[in-house]
């Protein structure tokens, strides 16, 4: 397929399988955590604006959820079929690893997952509650298990190489690497941006149909005040994360800034725009700032940090795309601090249930906490390159020995299937939120219909009543 290499065709099949799975636990994390917060509300104010909204948003959870589960499925059989020599390598680690995942957050989550999807009028309002929070707790345990894992390949630590295979020797040492609690709030901040950014672009999507019930303004306000202290937030943790990165990962750091080398006695700029030659070894068109990159990665104004010439060329991630994956997921950062700086100003002058311009912006930076989120992904995954684990093996030597033929053939059928099967997931998902939080409501606190649901699909749209009739 377009003269590509196996290995750069697994590559790719295994950036188009994430790309599709990062996604749907991403808002799982979010939402869970948003329907803990809103039952919290109902049973502290008894409000019913609050539980409309719950039973809205757990229709969108269940659909969601069950994608995650659906992608998650596909990226498990990935690392045996298209990375077997990665497997045997390393398995030890990360085989333990999703083990512990699945005995903790998918059995906590598969456990309590039922009782709040369909357990409102079966069981008491505390249990209930106590139903969501474990579900909401089980995705925060899955995101910790799997950013270990991940950072683990980043980071690795706590492990001997024993006749070419890795053998964990201090389990705490792996689990806690030293990039695992900067790369674990990163994405669990960037899951609650997302999944705010995607109820404040419904709310302004109804607000602007003329929709202004008291269920819409309530959701269109959390989301922002929720992006008001997540957006800076994110910030303070990139910050972070960035410079345990040039600690560890310092060849990522200078693909992501376009820096290929240090001038003596100045510090390094920090360059806006440009377009980063890895054949000439320089940043061609670039805008700059002097000493600014240095004072941010070194809190230094005459800081310096190594250069990409340092590397070898045969250890250095590709620069032109590093860099510009880095700008749009900051770049969007930027927007979403404008956009949660103007919903609070709005709100402070009690204008944001009547400024339209600022619905528009809501709406249009809907997708933007997705997108920010992968572009992030792509930074640090191909800014990991050429190592599959950092320092000790790299990637061509973990991939499968299978033709570019086969991996063309799943990589083809991998596309048709995913864009039917998560298009058609997606596009129910719009519907759902289009519908607004007043339709298909669950009965009142009455009588339950009489159903048992037995997958989380099952609480989108709960199935009609056949009517009663007589002969």
């Amino acid at each position: 397929m377009f003269n590509l290499t196996a290995l750069e065709l697994a590559r790719i099949q295994f950036g188009f399988t994430i790309t599709f799975h990062i996604i749907f636990p991403a808002i799982t994390i979010g939402l869970a955590a948003y329907l803990a917060v809103l039952e919290a509300l109902w049973l502290k104010k008894q409000d019913m604006v609050y539980k409309t909204l719950y039973h809205f948003w757990s229709k969108i959870f269940a659909v969601n959820f069950a994608m995650g589960v659906v992608s998650g499925l596909v990226m498990a059989y990935q690392f045996g079929t298209n990375w077997s020599q990665y497997s045997e390598f390393a398995g030890s680690v990360t085989g333990p690893l999703l083990t512990y995942e699945v005995l903790t957050a998918f059995f906590l989550e598969a456990g309590f997952l039922g009782v709040m999807l369909f357990g409102w009028n079966k069981v008491g309002p505390r249990l209930h509650f106590f139903a969501t929070v474990m579900v909401a707790l089980g995705t925060l345990v899955s995101a910790t298990w799997i950013l270990a894992s991940n950072s683990w390949m980043q980071t690795p630590q706590g492990h001997e190489i024993i006749n070419g295979v890795v053998v964990p020797v201090d389990w705490v040492a792996i689990i806690f690497n030293p990039s695992f609690p900067y790369r674990l709030a990163h994405m669990v901040v960037a899951a609650f941006i997302s999944t705010a950014l995607l109820v404040a672009a419904s709310g302004a999507w109804h607000l602007l149909k003329g929709n202004h019930k008291p269920e819409i303004k309530k959701m269109f306000s959390m989301a922002l005040w929720m992006l008001l202290f997540a957006a800076p937030l994110q910030v303070f943790v990139g910050d972070l994360h960035g410079l345990n990165t040039l600690k560890h990962q310092p060849a990522k750091i200078a693909a992501m800034e376009g820096h290929w080398e240090n001038t003596p006695g100045e510090g390094v700029p920090l360059v806006l725009f440009g377009w980063p030659d890895m054949e000439a070894e320089t940043t061609r068109y670039k805008i700059e700032i002097p000493n600014l990159g240095g004072l941010i990665l070194t809190h230094d104004w005459h800081g310096q940090y190594p250069g990409l010439k340092e590397f070898p060329r045969e250890d250095r991630p590709n620069a032109t795309v590093v860099f510009w994956t880095f700008r749009v997921m900051v770049g969007l950062g930027m927007l979403m601090i404008v956009l949660a700086l103007w919903g609070a100003w709005s709100h402070w002058r009690q204008r944001a249930y009547e400024s339209p311009a600022l619905w528009r912006f809501a709406l249009l930076m809907g997708p933007s906490g997705v997108l920010a989120m992968l572009a992030g992904w792509y930074t640090t995954e191909i800014g990991r390159q050429p190592w599959v684990v950092y320092g000790l093996m790299r990637t061509a030597e973990a991939v499968s020995k299978h033709s570019a033929m086969t991996l063309s053939i799943s990589l083809l059928v991998l596309v048709i299937v995913y864009i039917a099967v998560f298009g058609a997931g997606v596009a129910y998902l719009l519907k759902l939120i289009g519908q607004g939080p007043d339709v298909h409501e669950p009965p009142p606190d009455g009588d339950a219909l009489d159903q048992r649901p037995a997958r989380p699909l099952s609480a989108a749209t709960p199935p009609a009543q056949p009517p009663i009739t007589t002969v």
